[in-house]
């Protein structure tokens, strides 16, 4: 068979197979994110591209080489979203939410855009669970942001995960930093690769960030930032610090990390993994609060970060962390000829609409080959529904891993299979747990 199209370089399929961990990783990370005050916002998959330029920085990577950008039938410029934090942030100015008593704090899981050289770790489109604490300026919120990744990491109990901390400081402190950069980036001029002398003059931070091996050793002897801090910056690292110390979150101090993007300020952070190779940081962030503002806002302080849901799943599968497998169907009834199939399919309707997993043929196929379906399936209960069963109004339920059968009515189907489920249950719980649920109510039941 000859395909028509493949899927495009550096984009992945989530088949049936995987895509129930992945459902199992999105409501883990809502859940925590929840018990943090942290409510879902969902934004376009394209914005105008200006929010993107403005918001991160057109020197940066991301703008400069990586977006994908294009003129719609207006001929108006529109770009796939490359990060989380921009979108929200224009949502939030657009609805007027920070009207509403601040901080706002939201949770995304969103797809994400990239024009990069895939490989492992590093996709087109890849996905990004993020959060963002809107309208605070107080370290604390740095804090707890960290702290919320901190409890996801621990949460899948992954090891070797190291949280590395900077501050690079607010716009009047850099000023001075980025004079000692620029001198010292000047001196090696005629080593820089084309992208960071366009960056010299502009913007010398983000050579900092440079991919660029040679760019990468030139910079590990630039003048660090931690040095140029100005005492409200020095003050809110350190209480930054002393909070992380308070929830005993262990940390390093890195002052080579800028990050990549143009909006951040004073805390920026990253969790580094060991296990997933080049591709090492799981987690990103930290406070942006100029980035309101320069939307057109009031000056409004923010913080937040991205975390990639392709990475964290790489790091689990190193680890060989186990995931909960997928829920079983529940009940498969099989209809021995297809004269039979019309009250099968009553009896999974009934099922179903009481909120049971219940599977049926669709097919016409023989009780044999129902049979092998039912277990490639792995169903917990079969049900041969034939003549002797309509006419008497009873069937056998067969448990498919211990053999057991039930007998159970047609006529009030659904509430004697619930209790089949429920009996099995309770025979699988030892002598301790059985204890456990007749002391519900203060040992009245």
């Amino acid at each position: 068979m000859a395909l028509l199209t493949k899927a495009p370089r550096g984009t992945a399929d989530t088949l049936p197979s995987e895509s129930y961990r992945l459902r199992f990783l999105e409501n883990t990370l809502s859940e925590t994110a929840g018990i943090y005050g942290f409510r879902e916002i969902r934004t376009p998959v394209f914005e105008h591209s200006e929010l993107f330029m403005r918001g991160m920085g057109d020197t940066t990577d991301v703008v400069q080489k990586e977006m994908y950008t294009f003129n719609d039938n207006g001929n108006r410029s529109i770009s796939l979203r490359p990060e989380g934090t921009a979108g929200t942030v224009r949502a939030f100015l657009e609805h007027g939410l920070y009207n509403e008593p601040l901080p706002q704090k939201y949770f995304y899981l969103t797809s994400c855009y990239r024009y990069e050289k895939p490989q492992a770790g590093r996709l087109r489109e890849f996905h990004q669970f993020g959060v963002e604490s809107l309208g605070t300026a107080s370290p604390a919120a740095d804090a707890e942001i960290i702290s919320l990744a901190r409890n996801i990491f621990d949460f899948f109990e992954l090891d070797g995960i190291s949280l590395e901390i900077n501050s690079i400081g607010c716009p009047e402190c850099r000023k001075n930093y980025h004079a000692a950069l620029l001198e010292y980036f000047n001196s090696k001029k005629d080593e820089l690769c084309e992208t960071c002398l366009s960056r010299l003059e502009r913007n010398p931070m983000r050579i900092l960030d440079c991919k660029s091996p040679v760019c990468s050793a030139i910079a590990k002897d630039a003048p660090v930032v931690l040095s140029y801090l100005c005492e409200e910056c020095e003050d809110h690292f350190k209480k930054v610090r002393k909070y992380l110390d308070a929830m005993n979150i262990d940390y390093t101090v890195n002052p080579r990390i800028v990050r990549g993007l143009d909006y951040y300020t004073k805390t920026v952070f990253e969790f580094v993994s060991s296990s997933i190779g080049a591709q090492g940081t799981v987690c990103g962030g930290g406070r942006y609060d100029g980035l309101i503002k320069e939307l057109g806002g009031n000056a409004l302080p923010a913080c937040g970060f991205g975390m990639g849901m392709e990475r964290l799943i790489m790091l689990l599968d190193a680890q060989r962390k186990e995931l909960p497998d997928a829920e079983r169907p529940q009940l498969y009834i099989a209809p021995a000829s297809p004269e039979y199939s019309f009250e099968a399919m009553r009896l999974v309707s009934e099922l179903r609409y009481e909120g049971l997993s219940a599977l049926t043929d669709l097919g016409e196929r023989s009780l044999k080959a129902q049979m092998k379906y039912a277990n490639k399936k792995n169903v917990m209960y079969t049900l041969v529904l034939g003549e002797d069963e309509i006419k008497t109004h009873k069937a056998s339920v067969k448990n498919m891993d211990t053999g057991e059968l039930s007998e159970i009515s047609l006529d009030s189907f659904s509430e004697d299979f619930m209790h089949v489920t429920i009996n099995a249950a309770l025979g699988g719980l030892g002598a301790d747990s059985l204890q456990d649920l007749t002391l519900i109510d203060g040992g009245k039941k």
